[in-house]
């Protein structure tokens, strides 16, 4: 074995300076994710059990196997905008009868679970990963549909919901819903559109249009049983292949469909894997403060495969990027990780043949995110960079391997495309809360544009007004500093959640466990032109 040797010295001042700011990012986020577990606060929550039902995450913890873990996805979405945090929908993977499958649970405490611009991303997001990943989805639904006033952000591009229920039943992925409550207009079609229904006596209430657009568009007097409860449509319509007589009854037959699906990984779970050497709480004191200043992701990768075992690839070569081999809980992967925040040209040819290797192999792809971008200036250019730059994102971009990335410090510019960012479609990319990502730094951006106007001013023979350069400079830093922060990006879900860094290595052996419910395979050439 290859055991990582570590130098991290927990007991000096630097881990306790990097701990510490570590901590206190840590408790702004769990604030925030209160915020989404807080639903639509107490008021409609007490209101909601005085009908006599569950909560959102209630439900979703009577359906998953007990003990097993629950991976949320996109907690904070909507976050920093003028809707709920968590988008009043609950999406993650969870295990139900031994089956890893994607659940979405609509939270009715939130505008009755009506769904917004961001509900309509999150879920969305959900079907991509099921769809990659092959997960049978469960919908937990109850969701009075639009919500109206933002309708012309939902109603066009809504209609993909349903596009990828059916898609996802023709790929042979399950698809099933439970019906809590109302799920109307639009929301019919997701029971309609699912491969199993399941409804709830007295209440689940299902129809194209309620009784009062029915009055107004046909003149006809009906109520909501007769016009779409579960009964009618367990002996009517035919709607409801199953009759839950309450919201457990209904989880519990939830659970026996998914036992008789017959649902198949592509690659059996591997035993038991040796935990790391090294004690995960320790990754607390990795990251600076100041990303300007380097670390050695070693020290992250050791805390996170198994016994701590890693064959770097290519160690002298490139070294500002980390290559190599190793298994996380069981599962093989090839990491690639920044080591000083700059990519040069040799870390792009080296990333290129490693990703070239990964996909002969059949190896999923993990990327630890701390760079500032490619390197620039004049030696640079003529040295090739836009060129081997360009030959690592191609790999990237052609690479069938599984991804997962996680941004633990910086993430800027192209540099974050070629460690597959988000427009690369990794598997899954998460965030630590230490993690900025921008197209470039704050100082930077601001400085570009002071050149640039300062400039412009000597141009045209004007005075250059020094005072409110200053002005614009501090309000431009503010500006990309608060939009580079892991939050304002997840609540964008432009990552699929910020996690503590000590949770790394299970949210990872979570996700690959998910990926290898399908086939890994990689791509036998396939890559566009390699410029030399």
């Amino acid at each position: 074995m290859t055991v990582l040797a570590s130098a991290l010295d927990t007991g000096g001042s630097d881990y306790r300076a990097h701990r510490a700011a570590m901590l206190d990012k840590l408790t702004a986020l769990e604030a925030e994710h209160a915020k989404a577990l807080a639903g639509g606060g107490e008021k409609y929550i007490a209101r909601h059990r005085e009908r006599g039902k569950m909560l959102a995450r209630e439900r979703i913890e009577l359906l998953v196997d007990p003990d097993t873990p629950f991976l949320e996805l996109s907690p904070l979405a909507a976050w920093g905008s003028d809707y709920a945090v968590g988008a009043s929908l609950i999406t993650g993977i969870g295990v139900v009868e031994g089956v890893e499958c994607l659940i979405t649970a609509n939270d009715p405490t939130v505008r009755g679970g009506a769904s917004n611009p961001w509900t309509l991303k999150k879920a969305l997001r959900a079907n991509e990963i099921a769809f990659a990943n092959r997960l049978p989805v469960i919908s937990l639904v109850e969701s009075g549909g639009a919500d109206l006033p933002s309708q012309k952000e939902i109603f066009i591009p809504g209609g993909a919901l349903f596009r990828d229920l059916t898609r996802l039943s023709a790929a042979g992925i399950p698809t099933i819903a439970v019906v809590f409550g109302n799920s109307t207009a639009g929301g019919a079609y997701v029971p309609g559109m699912s491969d199993h229904a399941v409804m709830i006596r007295e209440r689940s209430k299902v129809f194209l249009g309620g009784p009062p657009l029915v009055k107004m568009a046909t003149g006809e007097e009906s109520d909501d049983e007769s016009l779409g409860g579960a009964e009618m449509h367990a002996r009517t319509s035919g709607l409801a292949d199953h009759y839950a007589v309450d919201e457990a009854d209904a989880l519990r037959q939830t659970r026996r469909i998914v036992a008789r699906l017959n649902h198949r990984k592509a690659q059996p779970d591997p035993g038991l894997a040796e935990p790391p050497t090294y004690d995960e709480d320790e990754l607390l004191g990795i990251v600076p403060g100041d990303l300007k200043t380097p670390f050695d992701p070693r020290e992250v990768i050791a805390r996170i495969v198994d016994g701590s075992d890693f064959d770097e690839f290519k160690p002298l070569y490139g070294p500002s990027l980390v290559t190599g081999w190793a298994s996380l809980h069981g599962y093989p992967v090839g990491i690639l990780a920044n080591a000083q925040g700059v990519l040069f040209g040799p870390e792009s040819q080296k990333a290129a043949q490693f990703i070239q290797l990964a996909n002969q192999r059949d190896i999923p792809l993990v990327f630890l995110h701390n760079t500032t971008g490619y390197m620039v200036g004049k030696e640079y250019e003529q040295g090739g960079i836009i060129k081997h730059g360009a030959m690592m994102i191609n790999a990237v971009s052609n690479s069938r391997v599984p991804h997962l990335s996680v941004l633990m410090g910086a993430s800027y510019g192209a540099g974050h495309y070629g460690m597959c960012g988000r427009a690369y479609d990794p598997r899954f990319l998460f965030a630590w809360p230490s993690a900025k990502s921008a197209v470039m730094g704050p100082q930077q951006l601001a400085g570009v544009l002071s050149i640039v106007a300062r400039a412009s001013a000597v141009a045209k023979g004007q005075p250059y007004d020094e005072e409110a350069d200053a002005g614009l400079r501090a309000l431009v830093e503010a500006q990309i500093e608060s939009e580079s922060l892991p939050m304002f990006l997840s609540g964008r879900l432009y990552d699929d959640g910020v996690i503590d860094p000590r949770d790394t290595r299970t949210v990872l052996g979570l996700c690959l466990s998910a990926i290898h419910t399908a086939p890994v395979e990689g791509a036998r050439g396939g890559f566009g032109v390699f410029r030399m």
